[in-house]
């Protein structure tokens, strides 16, 4: 059983990632006037940063393919964790569930419920997976 509800919160997570590198590759084509407004002074805007002259456009870019890398990362590991029912793998599947679960709070808090919701619901899975998850030594 655990098998399934941590393939299913891979497949939950993989989906999330497809969505948000969707969204994280195509912010700079947004039509509407007062997003191209904000997105175009995000690009023209420089400032110095550490050394570097850069833009909040480079900032948001780079948030975004992280977040792109950090959904992927969660989808490996969990299928992973899904074929190993050792003790290890149980206790790194509570730290995904935690980390899903604080995830799914930021995005809500910095984002919308929509993206939010996949993570709440690969946290559940995740912790009822690994509760459900008897170790072999």
């Amino acid at each position: 059983m655990y098998k399934i509800l941590l393939r299913i919160a891979a497949v939950i997570m993989l989906l999330h990632n497809v969505g948000h590198t969707i969204g994280a590759t195509g912010w700079k084509k947004e039509t509407a006037e007062v997003n191209r407004r904000a997105i175009d002074a995000m690009i023209a805007n420089e400032f110095e940063f550490m050394g570097q002259t850069t833009t909040y456009a480079r900032f948001y870019e780079g948030y975004g393919y992280a977040g792109i890398i950090s959904l992927l990362v969660f989808t490996v590991v969990l299928w992973i964790l899904s074929g190993n029912p050792s003790v290890l793998a149980k206790q790194i599947g509570m730290v995904m569930a935690i980390a899903l679960l604080l995830w799914g709070i930021m995005e809500l808090m910095y984002f919308f419920p929509f993206a939010a919701s996949f993570s709440f619901v690969a946290a559940i899975l995740t912790f009822w997976g690994v509760i459900k998850m008897k170790p072999v030594a």
